[in-house]
């Protein structure tokens, strides 16, 4: 039998929050993401990001969405590092209406076999203070 390592943590506020999910397998294989949400005054934003390592392959996998406001911006990109397996990923996704605004951003990477992962979410409305929230994970020893 393999023995896997599992790390799970979660985080809640009144208007956002984020997950985060790594696995290590004592075969030098690694999975793990992050993903979040932000929602006030009827806007919403999210994003996730996913990646795995093992042997020489690696994957990584992003997206993010916006809902609501009067504007509403989404992008997505990932680079690859050539023959190395290294790959960098990063979603946001924002929705606003004036001064309310509700944002998620999300960078994963696969490096050296290894996967780190990282998502801010904010949300905001005037005369108030921003909910922010942070949530990351690193499968490295």
């Amino acid at each position: 039998m393999r023995p896997i390592k599992t790390l799970l943590l979660a985080g809640a506020f009144v208007s956002a929050a984020g997950l985060a999910l790594a696995q290590v397998s004592g075969t030098g294989g690694a999975t793990g993401g992050t993903g979040g949400s932000a929602a006030v005054g009827g806007t919403s934003a999210s994003s996730l990001g996913v990646g795995a390592a093992s042997g020489g392959s690696s994957s990584v996998g992003v997206g993010a969405s916006a809902a609501g406001g009067t504007n509403q911006n989404v992008n997505s990109n990932v680079s690859n590092g050539g023959n190395s397996g290294n790959l960098n990923a990063h979603a946001k996704g924002q929705a606003h209406d004036g001064g309310t605004f509700s944002k998620s951003m999300t960078h994963t990477k696969v490096h050296k076999g290894e996967v780190q992962s990282r998502t801010k979410t904010m949300a905001h409305e005037p005369g108030s203070k921003p909910v922010k929230s942070t949530t990351g994970i690193s499968t490295g020893q």
